[in-house]
């Protein structure tokens, strides 16, 4: 009996999830990392350490950004 309580649940929330992302209000975090702005540090000749300290980021956020 509870499981399908939780089917009925889960069915309803997936149609609500539906309905926001149609109207465009579920679109998830927006990105903090500008990947254009790291490739043109980068094409200067800055290093990833001296990228991520500028931008506030993580250096690893630097090379994905990179290899992105």
């Amino acid at each position: 009996m509870a499981a399908f309580e939780n089917d009925i649940r889960r069915e309803r929330m997936m149609e609500g999830v539906r309905k926001a992302q149609a109207a465009g209000k579920y679109r998830g975090r927006p990105a903090s990392i500008d990947p254009t702005k790291i490739k043109e540090l980068r094409s200067t000749g800055m290093g990833a350490a001296a990228i991520a300290k500028q931008m506030g980021i993580g250096r690893a956020s630097v090379y994905r950004a990179l290899a992105a």
